[in-house]
């Protein structure tokens, strides 16, 4: 069987989004680097993969999908079997519904304000050649406080977001965490000593490992 093929450079949060559940499962796959600078994912080529002229694309055989938490759950069904975890949990409606709800947190609080973080430390000075706004950053870690002081109740209840299961809602963090970690800001997860624990917990699995070196050899960014 051909290995599967995800388009875009592996320093990028989406993609590793993506590679952290192949890892997971344990897929052949082909990271196939798409150059941001030459604007490669605006060429027809690239288009014809995700018409929104985004990063990731993903192909296996026929099957050619985009939007990196949608390719995600692909994976994670296609390759569910008795050795891995059910990253999903959809053998339980409620465990399944509470990973749903999780995703969701990360995708409409957790990521919009903690990604502005990595943006104006890490991407905007060392890439664009653009200082940090700090109003940003301020502003961005006002929201993101209030948004850990509810992870910190939730994961004071239970060892994982969803409940005392690893799941898809907890790997999905990993990427902008990743990066946020190596920002002057990642003392503020001290204030929160259970997402501390819990973010301790995610880093010492294997394919976390794996990515977040390949992620920081790729960006320059050193490993936290």
């Amino acid at each position: 069987m051909a290995p599967v093929k995800v388009f875009g450079p592996a320093r990028s949060t989406n993609v590793a989004r993506v590679l952290v559940c192949l890892e997971e499962v344990g897929a052949e796959y082909e990271v196939v680097n798409i150059n941001l600078q030459a604007k490669e994912h605006k060429g027809p080529e690239h288009l014809a993969r995700n018409p929104f002229g985004q990063i990731p694309a993903f192909q296996d055989s026929d099957v050619v999908l985009f939007e990196s938490r949608a390719i995600c759950k692909y994976v994670l069904r296609k390759y569910k079997s008795a050795e891995a975890d059910d990253l999903l949990r959809e053998g339980n409606l409620r465990e399944a519904a509470m990973v749903d709800v999780w995703t969701e947190v990360e995708a409409h609080q957790y990521n919009p304000a903690l990604s502005p973080v990595v943006y104006e430390c890490l991407i905007a000075p060392a890439m664009r050649g653009v200082p940090t706004n700090q109003k940003v950053v301020d502003e961005s870690l006002g929201k993101l406080r209030k948004v850990l002081e509810v992870y910190e109740a939730r994961l004071a209840a239970s060892k994982y977001l969803a409940g005392d299961f690893l799941s898809f809602a907890d790997l999905n963090h990993f990427p902008h965490t990743f990066y946020f970690m190596v920002t002057p800001h990642a003392p503020l997860f001290d204030s929160y000593p259970h997402v501390k624990a819990w973010w301790e917990r995610l880093m010492v699995r294997p394919s976390l490992k794996k990515l977040g070196a390949t992620m920081a050899a790729a960006s320059g960014a050193n490993k936290p």
